[in-house]
């Protein structure tokens, strides 16, 4: 591979005329242009995007912040898989490169993104995993970096984001529960302060209400969300006195690990406990009986992600004019045997 000035040594021309000649001047006659470009092509030629991105001020790059723990590589789905294959397919028409930032869990968020703030690696941020009070999204208003959320937050200003519909899921997913007959109906919430578990339980509590049913916070069982949690979720459930008859998960491969601990009480999901998982994942599939979930393209998700974000970028502004508005992404549900447990069939 050659750079510029092995390219204007090659040609014994300057290397200002070949720079005016790759980047399109109208400076540069045909004929110049046309030498340039073949020799260019000839010799390998790779610009050096690095300089050139000092001097117009920008990196072509775009941050995508994502949480990096043992649990996170552990449980690890193709959730970010299949969003980042969208966001790439939107980000290459203008030759922009993603980045991924793993933030470790012993560091502070906000405080790992002041470090790539200050470094300037990246033009434009995605950040995921968003918090109840998100000091991130301060930071990068103040900083004047555009920006979209993963999930909404009681942060203050208007930024862009994107989030799952968890009050859709919730409502459909007690309303088929309550359509069997169940009464007492336990979800799953994040431990963390993650907006979407306060989502989630709020509109549980209200999908509960429109059904009569009343709110019982000892059915709210908080655990991590992975397999494991799934695991202590169920087991937490086992030891209520007046045990569910029903429950909905909030994170999709928690069913693997709830499906184990009650086989091993002798409580078989379907049979003795209606259950519903989140989102359709690849290794839920192979749980039997089978889970009863929601589907989602992932792919498209991250291409209504990255329009949204170029969409509130002003050099991308002007052709995303219809993307820039914040959405709530549909979930459909998918039905599988793990709820077939009606109430009705005791009596």
């Amino acid at each position: 591979m050659r750079g510029i000035r092995q390219l204007a040594e090659h040609l014994d021309i300057s290397i200002g005329t070949v720079s005016r000649a790759l980047n399109g001047k109208p400076d540069v006659n045909e004929e110049t242009r046309r030498r340039v470009l073949a020799a260019a092509e000839e010799l390998g030629y790779v610009a050096n995007q690095s300089g050139r991105s000092l001097r117009q001020g920008e990196t072509k790059v775009i941050g995508l912040m994502i949480e990096s723990s043992q649990e996170a590589v552990e449980n690890a789905d193709n959730f970010f898989l299949g969003v980042t294959s969208g966001l790439q397919h939107v980000f290459a028409r203008h030759k922009l490169d993603l980045l991924m930032l793993p933030c470790p869990s012993d560091e502070d968020p906000c405080e790992y993104l002041k470090r790539m703030v200050a470094r300037r690696v990246v033009d434009a941020m995605i950040i995921s995993n968003t918090q109840r009070i998100d000091r991130r999204i301060d930071l990068l208003s103040r900083a004047r970096i555009p920006f979209a959320a993963v999930g909404r937050s009681l942060s203050a200003g208007n930024f862009p984001w994107i989030d799952l519909d968890f009050e859709g899921v919730a409502e459909r997913a007690v309303e088929r529960l309550a359509a069997r007959g169940h009464r007492r109906i336990a979800i799953t919430a994040p431990s963390s302060e993650v907006n979407l578990g306060y989502v989630f339980v709020e509109s549980y509590r209200r999908a509960l209400e429109k059904h009569g049913i009343p709110f019982n916070p000892s059915l709210v069982i908080r655990v991590k969300s992975s397999e494991q949690g799934g695991y202590q979720a169920a087991h937490e459930l086992l030891l209520l006195e007046d045990r569910p008859t029903a429950v909905v998960l909030i994170y999709e491969l928690m069913a693997i690990g709830l499906y184990r601990r009650m086989m091993e009480s002798g409580i078989v999901p379907g049979r003795d406990l209606a259950v519903i998982g989140f989102r359709d994942a690849p290794r839920a599939r192979f749980l039997q009986p089978s889970l009863s979930c929601f589907r989602m393209s992932l792919y498209d998700l991250g291409i209504a992600l990255g329009e949204m974000l170029l969409a509130n970028m002003p050099a991308y502004r002007e052709l995303y004019p219809d993307c820039g508005r914040n959405i709530i992404w549909p979930l459909e549900l998918v039905q599988g045997e793990s709820d077939a447990f009606e109430i009705e069939a005791m009596v």
